[in-house]
């Protein structure tokens, strides 16, 4: 034992000095032209990867390329044993390839399923694959199951799991609802790492019928869905809080293991309300940095990359206002083996030594083992020039033939990895393998390196030349690297020139031809400079460069050492940055930077944004003439921005006060100016400076300066003259301002006469006006008008003469020789002859066609439509009519119009549009369905348009299976049927139904539907319906008749009755009244009246409903009822039968309460309340007074007794003949009749039953205590009141 480790101790030192002898080892060559002359032993260059999962839809390729010197041969081994590739039809390889084309057309992708390894050999060595372990991708289905109800109260967790089929690669969860939307999660409800859906606490509105879960398995683009799960929340009383616990992981704490490399995710749920908010963090140190991020609203830490730093226990704590729960996850990371250093192809000369290393690192720590050219190096033969020691397998004093290609594989319980390196054993000559005559630039004073790469066995010795030298450069100021490289530390011009690298060994020489340019340094000449610019300026910055003429340079600005903003506003141009309209987060430091393909130079400046100046001061006004003055200032703070001009303001205190105009400006340069002003103004002066960046304040105003009166200088503008009247000429013009008025009593001379029939001028003076009215002209004729100014001091200069027309008239002739051209059944051209122009009486503006429908010519009743106006310009005498309406009757005019009006319109002319194709059929339904046959019935088109001459049906068989469409059949209908019978039908088939009308013009769209032939005989009972019961629903039926994938009808308008299915329900304050209605109006009401009454009929508008509720009918009392449908004219075009209801009376509630105790002191009351009311009745009587019960139940027909008024807390009617009537509350038996016995009700039923019957305090409030005395005169007087006691023995 001593002895080996003496060995070992010993063989140490040995061994560093054998691996320092290893740098002679020749690498690889990478130039190809080097490789395709050399022998090399097989490289795997592409292969599957390891895991390989195929897609059982498609055809299975096995990729196996190599290449080596001569080409290999490839052979391929399936689970551990040869695997015959020309005994099976289905498998082929392709040519000068490994790669392996599976055909599995007609064949189970599971029989391929293996480990398949791939072998490429020649005479120089073997090379292997990694093992492909070839699996096919799975989407299972879902199995089958009944998801009943989950039935939650609100507040407390939940969780609806998915539970997926197992696939092969797994798939992808996700939550959608039946629209395929998917459902909206929160920090409250999310979806977990494994599919489930997870509720913090749930919410009413969790309530749904469609939570879905979905897969969706990626290899084969597939979804499976789960089936729907319903959740309904049920509150049963209030919800309490409560602290966060946690739903996933469970417990304290849990581990975690993750291998390097891959992605870490841990989870984290908790239930509570409020809902927890979850927070992550590390025991032992921060989270990586880059690497996480959170998922599923904090649920989910993921870091990405894993490495042995990742491990350690992580805390999850779940918050809210009650409290916090924590959840520690230990994470251990594990590794499949990776490489610290793959061996690497060796090339050797015979008799050089030389390594192969091969160093994995994993955890566990990987096994090392070696093979060569696919055999374990232990079961190959002996070779004394190999050793092999662990990782590394040493080369000494190698023969030619000992070319190899050996395996190192590294593996632990996590994986493995393979790698082949060959060993290639060469006697060559030197090649130099940097490209010829290849150019270095560098620029002057920066270090030169001058490549010489070569090849050759024995590794080549390396010589510099320069230019013509014979001397081998060498020492100051040159370097010799190992690897041939010349550097050069200082390169100076004088080093530029043609270089020559020489590549020497014991079987030759090579050398090779290089040029190094030394360029001179990129410069900046003008730099940007400091800029103060004021905002809203554009800002410039120059960068001017001197660089190498033979460089192309590039320029690259900087703002603060950040990119410039991006905004258009900032402009780089070649030698400058330009900032348009500066703002002040444009103030900062801009650098230049000049980049070339060798070396760069920068330089910066300061940008400072300034703003506007500050107001002028200290105005004064000196030399004050009649219209002048000059005024002077003190001009402001310039705020770093020379002042380029003054604006002088004034403000007219006389004619505008408080407004300012513009008057002159100045340059910046002066503060004085000479102001021209006119008379008859009281002048305020301001000043304002302007420099770039903008206006300044205005300066405090001058003192006032009144300038005297004068005549006008000016006229009137805007002159202008238009009639309003056919007799009138209004002559109109913009009247001056104060300022223009030039002094007091300002006013317009108006001057006129008719154009080329008057010599003479007639003029007007008026005042504080801007026009004037000529009467008395003759119609449309034309005038030279003018408008002078006057004023107390004089009158303006002579104006100048403007054409105006007098007023115009409407056209007094009609068009004439109208005539219609139909062009077809929707489009008509009218013509006709223009008026005379002397009958126009104005300017001709054109002509309107007015037009409407008088009717449809297959209707007997006229349908006027709202008339139409069509307008043609200018002096035409045609145009086209479009958009009529097919086989109608249309009437028009025409009628000319100028600026006034329309003149008369011609005669009305008719004329008719001949048909066209119709409309679809009103309705299409399906009757009476049988094994066999179905019975089709329909109503005419809505739109006919024209005489129909029939119907066609067409009809096809659909084939469920496929979707496919059977032979089209068709039937001519005659245009008077509206039902047919189909025979001989298949049964339990479904059929598509096409069914159009036509005309002679053609046949009309078609309306369509489905419907499935009966497939077992079944009894339907229909619903019955009884006045006062209401509606009966009919029993389930045994199985379907028909099967509709469109409503079975259209409602429209039928040629039999346009209404079916009438039925009534009533109740005790109303009936509700439904039908079914297909007509086109769409004025629909509801008619009511007392049976055998002589009334008019109550009429009330549906609005579009197909069911009516009638409210305020009178309980026991019978109505007729009836639904009608009326035209636009009111008058009615559909009815339906009379129905006769009778409104229940409301039933008497009989409660014995005559023992209560409350009821005794209560009668006590009302008891006194009659004595009192009794003697006010005789105090009233004995004074003449009169009740107006009798007067009201005389002016009323109804002798039913009507209810308390609720606005006057006054009884209604009163019978003297019938006081057994039951009053407002009371219930009356369902048949309508008061029994005798009934008649006396009890207090407890006016109590519960009437409104406003009694006072807070019990009292009785009736007609006798709440009216007023009405006058003596009022109604028809009764001979005799009626007796209170009466009354009160209806109560007691």
């Amino acid at each position: 034992m001593e002895e080996k480790r003496k060995r070992g101790l010993h063989g140490g030192p040995l061994l560093i000095l054998f691996l320092g002898h290893m740098t002679s080892a020749l690498e690889v060559p990478l130039d190809p032209k080097v490789l395709e002359g050399l022998p090399q032993p097989p490289t795997i260059t592409h292969q599957s990867p390891k895991d390989y999962i195929i897609d059982p839809r498609e055809n299975i390729v096995i990729h196996c390329e190599a290449k080596g010197k001569p080409h290999p041969t490839f052979s391929w081994t399936r689970n551990g044993t040869h695997f015959d590739i020309d005994k099976d039809s289905k498998v082929i390889m392709k040519p000068n390839s490994g790669t392996l084309v599976i055909d599995i057309s007609g064949e189970k992708a599971e029989a391929y399923e293996g480990v398949y390894q791939c072998t490429a050999r020649n005479e120089h060595g073997t090379a292997v694959s990694n093992n492909i372990i070839i699996r096919q991708s799975r989407s299972p289905l879902w199995s089958k199951e009944r998801n009943e109800p989950v039935y939650v109260q609100e507040g407390v967790p939940l969780i609806l799991q998915c539970r997926p089929p197992a696939g092969l690669p797994p798939p992808i969860i996700f939550w959608m609802d039946n629209n395929f939307q998917r459902l909206p999660q929160s920090p409250r409800v999310s979806q977990a790492l494994n599919g489930d859906l997870y509720f913090s606490n749930v919410l009413p509105e969790d309530s749904r019928s469609d939570y879905i879960c979905y897969a969706r398995f990626p290899h084969t683009q597939t979804i499976q869905q789960k089936q729907p799960m319903s959740v309904k929340v049920l509150n049963k009383g209030p919800v309490e809080d409560r602290k966060p616990t946690f739903q996933v992981p469970t417990g304290t704490s849990s581990t975690k293991m993750v291998l390097r490399g891959e992605v870490l995710e841990l989870e984290c749920i908790a239930e509570g309300l409020p809902t927890p908010e979850i927070s992550w963090q590390k025991e032992s140190g921060d989270l990586p940095s880059g690497r996480t991020s959170f998922l599923s609203f904090q649920k989910v830490l993921r870091i990405v990359g894993v490495t042995e730093a990742d491990a350690g226990a992580y805390r999850c704590t779940a918050r809210n206002s009650l409290g916090s729960v924590h959840h520690i996850i230990t994470v251990t990371v594990k590794a499949a083996p990776f490489w610290i250093s793959p061996p690497r192809n060796l090339i050797l000369a015979p008799q050089e030594n030389g390594v192969l290393i091969c160093r994995a690192s994993g955890n566990p720590k990987p096994v090392i083992t070696w093979s060569m050219n696919g055999i374990p190096i232990e079961n190959t033969p002996k070779d004394l020039s190999r050793k092999v020691e662990d990782d590394t397998i040493i080369f000494s004093d190698i023969q030619t033939g000992s070319s190899a290609v050996y395996q190192c594989n590294a593996s632990n319980e996590y994986g493995y990895l393979l790698a082949n390196a060959f060993v290639n054993v060469l006697a060559e000559p030197p090649r130099v393998l940097t490209p010829p005559n290849k150019v270095y630039q560098v620029i002057r004073n920066n270090l030169a390196l001058l490549d010489c790469a070569s090849f050759g066995s024995p590794t080549p010795n390396i010589t510099w030349f320069k230019d013509s030298q014979t001397s081998v450069l060498d020492g100051d100021p040159y370097v010799l690297h190992e690897n041939g490289t010349l550097e050069i530390h200082v390169a100076q011009k004088l080093n530029s020139g043609k270089y020559t690298c020489v590549a020497m060994n014991s079987l030759g020489k090579e050398e090779n031809h290089v040029f190094l340019e030394v360029k001179e340094p990129t410069r900046i000449l003008r730099q940007p400079e400091y800029k103060v610019v004021e905002r809203n300026r554009d800002a410039r910055f120059e960068c001017k460069v001197k660089h190498d003429p033979t460089l192309t340079p590039t320029m690259i600005w900087l703002k603060d050492d950040g990119e410039l903003p991006d905004d258009e506003r900032f402009e780089v141009d070649s030698e400058s940055l330009t900032i348009k309209d500066v703002t002040e987060n444009d103030a900062g430091t801009y650098t230049c930077i000049m980049n070339t393909t060798l070396d760069q130079d920068s330089a910066s400046a300061m940008l400072t944004v300034v703003e506007q100046p500050g107001p002028p001061t200290d105005l004064e006004l000196t030399d004050q003439g009649t219209r002048s003055v000059q005024l002077t200032w003190i001009s402001g703070d310039e705020h770093n921005s020379p002042i380029q001009k003054f604006v002088i303001q004034y403000e007219d205190g006389l004619h505008q006060p408080g407004v300012w105009y513009n008057l002159t400006e100045v340059p910046g340069t002066k503060t004085t100016a000479h102001l021209k002003l006119s008379p008859y103004v009281h002048y305020t002066f301001r000043v304002v400076a302007i420099n770039e960046v903008g206006m300044s304040q205005p300066s405090y105003p001058s003192r006032q300066y009144k300038t005297d009166p004068a005549a006008p200088d000016e006229n009137p503008s805007g002159v202008q003259g238009a009639g309003t009247e056919h007799n009138n000429l209004v002559i109109s013009w913009k009247p001056l301002t104060g300022l223009q008025a030039n002094g007091p009593g300002l006013q317009y001379k108006v001057i006129w006469r008719q154009k080329e029939m008057e010599k003479d001028w007639t003029s007007v003076t008026v005042a504080n006006v801007s026009k004037f009215v000529v009467s008395g002209t003759p119609t449309f004729v034309p005038y030279e008008v003018k408008v002078q100014a006057v004023n107390d001091y004089g009158v303006g200069p002579e104006p100048r003469a403007h054409i105006a027309f007098s007023g115009e008239d409407l056209p007094r002739a009609a068009p004439e020789n109208v005539q219609v051209m139909v062009q077809n059944s929707t489009l008509a051209e009218v013509h006709w002859d223009p008026v005379p122009h002397s009958t126009v009486r104005g300017r001709l503006k054109g002509y309107k066609v007015y037009y409407w429908k008088e009717k449809s010519l297959h209707r007997h009743n006229p349908h006027h439509e709202e008339q139409q106006v069509l307008t043609f310009s200018g002096n035409k005498t045609h145009g086209k009519l479009p958009g009529l309406h097919p086989f109608s009757l249309y009437t028009l005019n025409v009628r000319v119009f100028n600026g006034k009006g329309e003149g008369p319109p011609s005669s009305n002319l008719r004329f008719e549009t001949p048909e066209g194709v119709p409309g679809p059929p009103a309705f299409l339904k399906i009757m009476s369905p049988n094994l066999d046959s179905l019975t089709l019935k329909w109503g005419p088109p809505v739109e006919r348009n024209g005489r129909l001459t029939g119907y066609t049906l067409k009809y096809q068989p659909i084939n469920t299976t496929s979707n496919e469409l059977g032979p089209l059949e068709e039937i001519a209908l005659p245009a008077n049927e509206t039902s047919f019978t189909l025979l001989n039908l298949r049964y339990s088939t479904r059929y598509k139904i096409y069914f159009n009308a036509k005309t002679v013009r053609g046949s009309g769209p078609a309306i369509t539907d489905e419907v499935v032939t009966i497939m077992d005989e079944v009894l339907w009972r229909q619903p019955a319906v009884h006045v006062g019961t209401g509606y009966t629903a009919p029993p389930h039926p045994i199985s379907p008749i028909t099967q509709s994938l469109r409503p079975p009808f259209y409602k429209v308008r039928p040629v039999g009755p346009a209404f079916g299915n009438v039925s009534s329900s009533v109740k005790e304050n109303g009936a509700v009244i439904s039908w079914e209605y297909w007509g086109p109006d769409k004025n629909v009401y509801i008619e009511y009246i007392v049976e055998n009454s002589k009334e008019d009929w109550k009429k009330e508008f549906v609005n579009g409903s197909q069911t009516y509720h009638i409210k305020g009918l009178k309980p026991g009392t019978s109505y007729k009822v009836r639904v009608v449908a009326k035209d636009q004219s009111d008058e009615t075009v559909h009815s339906t039968e009379e129905l006769l209801i009778t409104v229940p009376a409301m039933a008497s509630r009989q409660v014995d309460i005559a023992t209560q105790g409350w009821f005794i002191g209560l009668m006590c009351a009302i008891a006194l309340l009659i004595l009192v009311l009794l003697i006010v009745c005789f105090i009233k009587r004995n004074k003449g007074g009169k009740y107006p019960v009798k007067e009201k139940e005389d002016a009323h027909a109804d002798p039913e007794i009507q209810p308390m008024k609720e606005d006057d807390c006054t009884f209604g009617e009163y019978s003297d003949t019938e006081d057994h009537k039951p009053l407002k509350g009371s219930r009356t038996p369902s048949n309508g009749t008061v029994k005798k016995d009934d008649s006396d009700d009890s207090l407890v039923d006016y109590g519960e039953g009437g409104d406003g019957q009694f006072n807070e305090d019990g009292s009785f409030i009736g007609q006798y205590s709440g009216k007023k005395e009405k006058d003596t005169t009022e109604g028809n007087e009764s001979s005799e009141a009626p007796s209170p006691v009466n009354a009160m023995n209806s109560f007691v």
